[in-house]
């Protein structure tokens, strides 16, 4: 069998960047607030606003830090109750905790997406807020779920940290809700080795996060000179706690050069996502969910449920494929997963969530960066296909 590819390294960063870099090098200039003015975190923001269609984006140093500065800006009262998706990345609920509010779970379904009747059953609890984690770029129903939010006028932030590229019915993911949050780490779309970004349309929200993410004394007169944001920044000048998470310029540096690549990254990724689907889907032990209607993904990644195969089965055959080289990660099999709800013990009076926790202990997950050739992708596939077989036996026969 063909040696497995190496799936840990991302695409390498566009060359353009390298001048950036240098320049920085040479003068030193890292800090986002000393130019005056062009400064690379500054463009990166415009860059970005443009590509999403939005009015207004602001460049932080992580998605985590978008999602506490998006809560924050929303002027939630203390203990504010925040509706988030039982299936998402430890760093979702640790942000609502971080803004001084209360994390309340729903239930995720098999196909990764939201649950709908338990999301609506528990908006009536007294909900503030909620985060729509698009988690591993799975898209759950917008429409429904913005339906739901605006008839109780209940503010939407969408964890777009994997969708990056995603579109539901024609418009970007991120753009649905209120406020929208992307991240920049390395395993990500676009690739900064940390880093992240909110956009919005909302001046006064927009004025608020970036005053508290850093904007000190009258810095934040190089975010834009629009009257609305010139209003709303002088509002709330030295009204707000800082919390200096800006993003350095050579974080920017590193990311912008990437912007004009993503539409092809999306492109490849989906073919790749596509074709391993295909293959590995022929097993009947294997079940990858489809797409909704609405949703066009842009995957770097693959996620499937084991059908009918025990804990232990489930347990052989991730081992088997980590001695074959590919590592399957089993959200709920693996050892103090920040995936797995039931491992967020900083949550007082965890829910038990029997449809997420059924869900996520036959839930795999496995790498496929966009730039693997088919070749690569049908090893990857083979390994999966063939771990499977061994850890169930002798198994009717399927096709590949």
């Amino acid at each position: 069998m063909q040696t497995p590819p190496n799936v840990h390294d991302a695409e390498a960063i566009p060359e353009a960047a390298r001048a950036a870099l240098d320049e920085l090098m040479r003068t030193g200039d890292l800090f986002r607030y000393t130019a005056p003015q062009d400064a690379p975190v500054a463009l990166l923001e415009t860059e970005f606003a443009a590509l999403m269609g939005s009015t207004y984006a602001l460049a932080v140093s992580s998605c985590s830090a978008a999602l506490f500065l998006s809560l924050k800006a929303l002027r939630l009262p203390a203990g504010a109750r925040v509706l988030i998706p039982g299936f998402t990345f430890a760093a979702v609920p640790s942000s609502v905790v971080h803004a001084g509010c209360s994390p309340v779970l729903c239930e995720v379904n098999d196909n990764y997406r939201i649950d709908l009747a338990d999301f609506a059953a528990r908006l009536d609890q007294d909900i503030a807020a909620v985060i729509i984690s698009h988690m591993r770029g799975h898209t759950s129903d917008m429409d429904a779920i913005t339906a739901l939010c605006d008839a109780r006028g209940i503010p939407v932030i969408e964890d777009a940290a994997h969708s990056l590229g995603t579109t539901w019915a024609g418009r970007k993911i991120g753009t649905i809700g209120r406020i929208g949050c992307f991240s920049f780490q390395s395993y990500k779309m676009i690739n900064a080795g940390e880093g992240g970004i909110l956009i919005t349309d909302d001046a006064d929200l927009v004025a608020r996060a970036v005053i508290m993410s850093g904007a000190y004394e009258h810095n934040w007169k190089k975010h834009g000179t629009s009257p609305a944001l010139a209003e709303a920044f002088e509002t709330w000048q030295n009204r707000l706690p800082l919390y200096n998470l800006r993003m350095s310029n050579l974080s920017a540096a590193v990311i912008r050069p990437q912007l004009p690549e993503l539409a092809r990254r999306v492109r490849d990724g989906l073919r790749n996502h596509d074709h391993v689907a295909e293959r590995i889907g022929a097993s009947p032990f294997i079940k990858v969910p489809a797409p909704l209607p609405a949703e066009r993904r842009a995957p770097d990644s693959i996620q499937f449920n084991l059908i009918g195969m025990s804990d232990a089965e489930t347990a052989a055959f991730a081992n088997l494929a980590a001695e074959r080289g590919v590592k399957v990660q089993v959200f709920g099999q693996s050892k103090d997963n920040a995936r797995a709800f039931w491992n967020w013990k900083f949550i007082d009076d965890l829910p038990d969530l029997p449809k997420t926790r059924a869900m996520l202990m036959r839930a795999c997950d496995v790498r496929l960066p966009v730039r693997l050739t088919r070749s690569e992708l049908d090893v990857i596939a083979d390994i999966i296909l063939d771990a499977v077989h061994d850890a169930k036996g002798d198994l009717p026969a399927y096709g590949t």
